[in-house]
């Protein structure tokens, strides 16, 4: 299972609810963001809200490992920097239903059942970090599949939000390759919560404000 594994997380058809969500690119286009302006989204998530969950989804997977397991430290130095309420909502209910799914595949695992004690709700990354031990997907697959789905997330928005060619979202991810590859090696060094990074985007979190006062919406965040 472990060789399938790493595709399955970065599989937009995961039965996990990430379909709901379109990474900050529907609120953008509320803003103004344009379809040019789509790479310099890509990039600059890449360096900071990618970058603090990727980070957070490999001290879970590692504490994942420990016994007893605890993911309260990392849940909440990842809850600190995520300062904007609708936000950790969204990730919360995205954690919801990798949950779910670690609970269908591995019930007992103790990295599952600690999940299940945290208060409030795992967040997405802390979940994925989770699940990926009970896939048994190591460290680096992990980092790869979370920015991936990251890239592919607002990639596969774009269609429905800022319609055009969809061959130009191929383009988009195999060009920011490289910032990708930086932050999957930042994530990895990162060793203890209290390192996890901070770096806010202000826009983006001003932009989930908005988007969350907004009655009619088609992606959570």
């Amino acid at each position: 299972m472990a060789r399938l594994a790493p595709f399955l997380l970065t599989d937009g058809r995961f039965p996990v609810g990430a379909h709901t969500y379109s990474a900050g690119l529907e609120p953008a286009v509320a803003a103004g963001l344009t379809r040019a302006r789509i790479p310099a989204l890509l990039k600059a998530r890449l360096h900071t809200t990618v970058v603090t969950e990727t980070a957070a989804a490999v001290l879970a997977l590692r504490a994942s490992h420990h016994d007893p397991v605890d993911h309260e430290p990392v849940q909440q130095a990842l809850a600190a920097r995520t300062p904007t309420a609708p936000l950790r909502d969204a990730s919360a209910a995205l954690g919801r239903g990798v949950h779910r799914l670690a609970r269908r595949l591995a019930p007992d695992h103790l990295a599952v059942t600690a999940l299940a004690r945290l208060r409030p709700r795992p967040l997405r990354p802390i979940a994925l970090g989770a699940l990926a031990a009970v896939l048994d997907v190591g460290e680096e697959a992990l980092a790869h599949g979370i920015v991936y789905d990251e890239l592919q997330t607002i990639a596969s928005a774009a269609l429905k939000l800022l319609p055009g060619d969809p061959l130009d979202s191929v383009a988009w991810i195999v060009a920011v390759e490289p910032e990708a590859a930086a932050v999957v090696a930042e994530a990895l060094a990162v060793r203890t919560p209290t390192d996890l990074p901070a770096r806010t985007p202000p826009l983006i979190e001003r932009w989930a404000l908005e988007h969350d006062r907004r009655e009619r919406r088609l992606f959570l965040a």
